[in-house]
């Protein structure tokens, strides 16, 4: 008989996968503390885990990948008046 993973092994190689909100923060280009809302609000998966944070860098990059960026949007021309 072959031997299948257990869920043992299954959770051993997710805990691999897992990086904490600082190391997401260097591949994303944003702070730990954005992130850590981001998880908290559901928008990036994560998990706290005793007093850290963490996540998985799939995630991270699926998040960069959707182009949104924090921060104020910038005004469009149809809010700007124009005086000539």
């Amino acid at each position: 008989m072959g031997h299948d993973s257990s869920p043992h092994d299954e959770v051993e190689e997710a805990a691999k996968r897992l990086i904490s909100l600082a190391e997401a923060a260097d591949i994303s280009g944003l702070s730990p503390g954005h992130l850590r809302l981001l998880v908290r609000r559901g928008v990036v998966w994560g998990r706290k885990l005793g007093r850290n944070w963490v996540t998985t860098e799939e995630a991270v990059k699926e998040y960069v990948a959707r182009g949104v960026r924090p921060g104020p949007k910038p005004k469009g021309p149809s809010s700007r008046t124009q005086h000539e």
